[in-house]
């Protein structure tokens, strides 16, 4: 649906405020539909502006600029903290991905996982060899079942 414009908007507000007739004869009247005339009367009277507000659409944040201070002060004092750590210690109730896109609008970055420590350097694999793909693969033998016996079994 096309925005109207503010001319339009204004005349249909003039026409109706002398009383020139109800709302349904000023919406016929300017081509627009009874709920466009309604919405424009509650937005006058709520914001005392009749132009469009399409700065007001959209998903509002839920860390709004107040709370972002003191996430980005913890994150500079420290920086080894989880999204999940910070969160009680900045005093915020949003989720942990609220938090990942406030920091990652300003280019900040965290720390993922919580300290654990090192491991020991400890062998893995056992298997003789390089790198995984260079050995050959050991063929098996075909073992004998009721779904692969086609005849019968050997003697």
């Amino acid at each position: 649906m096309k925005t109207l414009s503010l001319d339009l908007r204004e005349r249909i507000l003039t026409a109706y405020d002398p009383k020139e007739g109800p709302r349904e004869e000023v919406a016929e009247r300017f081509r627009v539909s009874l709920g466009r005339v309604k919405k424009l009367l509650q937005q006058r009277r709520r914001i005392g502006d009749v132009r469009a507000q399409h700065q007001r659409s959209g998903r509002k944040p839920r860390i709004v600029a107040s709370q972002q201070r003191p996430l980005r002060t913890l994150l500079d004092k420290k920086p080894d903290l989880t999204l999940k750590e910070r969160r009680p210690a900045t005093g915020l109730t949003c989720t942990l991905p609220a938090i990942h896109y406030t920091l990652a609008k300003r280019g900040r970055t965290y720390k993922k996982r919580p300290s654990v420590p090192a491991n020991e350097t400890v062998r893995i694999s056992s298997a003789p060899g390089g790198r995984g793909g260079d050995h050959k693969p050991v063929l098996t033998p075909r073992a004998w079942s009721s779904a692969t016996n086609r005849g019968r079994k050997p003697t």
